[in-house]
């Protein structure tokens, strides 16, 4: 009796599947749209019902498009709370962000999500089922609104949150590049000069059989090194880029040591300590604000760091406090907070507004990275004109040194 039963089960798990059909009406009108179903045959009898005669029904393909960054996942959580403050259904409004999505792959993620819930999964567990894309900050903060029937509120301090931890990534992010870019740049005009111009040069010069300047015999030199030897500098280079970056993914001993590297680089350290700072108190004021216990609002917290150092410190921290020490002691024991961090927590602690004053420590910090990234893109635009200036300038000044050379013999 037992086998009959389980193969009578499995039908209903089938997953559902997106179908586009074509028709026509009662009146004989052409009709087409879309339905999910587990089969083929059951968007046929569901069409029949309605009266329309299926003419074709083919399932639907979606192409992979590019892929789901975390802008996508903000875009889709102001989106859905926003839908449903307005009163808007849940699969309703999975419906509408999914099938107006420019990105066939955060559609395909959205309307597999909604095939869960109709299946009756709560959205919390329906969002566990993608870590990649929600990782458990965003399936705690769900599942408290869920269970304290503040889905909405919890929905849009979630989206607002996200959208202030992408902004300051951002700033980040541009305020590392834009030097990056031009330093790789300048290595590539040079590496062109070095391998093509100044050979050209170099024949030119070895038909004037006189003896040449001191700085244009360098730069002929290291001309003929990079000519000899351009496959091995080029495969060097991006042999130990790429085996640096492979090993900062996968190495959690090399995570630790670059960003420990990163809090004390001379210019940028500060900039992303501040960073790091306002992440960790935006992410804790949005969590103890859910509602969420401290302890387990930890362990969300130093993940969404994104700094070894101070997730390090946040285990340290959950640690003492399931000990009975309170916050503001546990992050002093930590020393990764700066003072005016910790008399905030402690003011937040004896007032019992924490998490208001943990947002006001974000709000200052997040305007402390933008001024910094601000003041940093103004000072590194002249320098890095100044380098590029004596670097291109001092090769052309040392190729044309010769011809001033002759003509002043001349």
């Amino acid at each position: 009796m037992a086998t009959p039963q389980n193969k009578a089960a499995k039908p209903s798990q089938t997953k559902e599947i997106l179908y586009a059909w074509e028709g026509k009406d009662k009146q004989g009108k052409a009709v087409r749209g879309e339905m999910r179903a587990r089969g083929e045959a059951v968007v046929n009898a569901s069409l029949r019902r309605q009266g329309v005669i299926v003419t074709k029904v083919k399932k639907k393909k979606y192409s992979s498009g590019r892929g789901i960054t975390d802008k996508d996942i903000t875009l889709f959580t102001r989106q859905l709370a926003t839908m449903m403050k307005a009163g808007v259904p849940l699969l309703q409004s999975f419906d509408i962000v999914g099938k107006g999505h420019s990105n066939p792959a955060v559609a395909k993620l959205l309307m597999d999500i909604r095939g869960d819930i109709e299946t009756g999964t709560s959205l919390n567990q329906a969002f566990r089922k993608y870590p990649l894309y929600f990782d458990a900050l965003f399936c705690n903060l769900v599942g408290a609104g869920e269970q304290a029937g503040i889905l909405e509120d919890l929905l849009t301090r979630l989206a607002i949150y996200k959208e202030k931890t992408l902004a300051i990534k951002a700033k980040i992010k541009s305020a590392l590049t834009y030097p990056i870019a031009i330093l790789v740049i300048a290595f590539v005009v040079t590496a062109v000069i070095m391998i093509w111009v100044v050979p050209a040069f170099k024949e030119v010069f070895t038909s004037f059989g006189a003896d040449l300047p001191a700085p244009t015999l360098i730069v002929m030199g290291i001309s003929d090194f990079f000519v000899k030897n351009w496959y091995f500098i080029f495969g060097g280079i991006f042999g130990v880029v790429y085996f640096f970056f492979q090993a900062w993914r996968r190495s959690l001993e090399m995570q630790r040591f670059m960003d420990r590297a990163l809090l004390q680089a001379p210019i940028f350290g500060e900039v992303i300590r501040k960073a790091t700072i306002a992440r960790w108190t935006r992410t804790l004021a949005t969590m103890f604000a859910a509602g969420v216990p401290l302890v387990e609002a930890l362990d969300s917290v130093g993940g969404a760091s994104g700094n070894a150092v101070y997730l390090d410190a946040t285990i340290k921290i959950q640690t003492e406090i399931t000990t009975g020490t309170s916050l503001t002691v546990a992050m002093q024991n930590a020393n990764v907070f700066p003072p005016m961090v910790t008399q905030m927590v402690a003011i937040g602690e004896e007032s019992g507004a924490l998490d208001a004053m943990l947002g006001k420590v974000a709000d200052f910090y997040e305007e402390e990275v933008n001024e910094a990234v601000a003041s940093l893109s103004s000072l590194m635009e002249p320098m890095i004109m100044a380098i590029l200036g004596i670097v291109i300038g001092g090769l052309v000044v040392a190729m044309y040194l010769p011809i001033f050379k002759l003509g002043s013999v001349v």
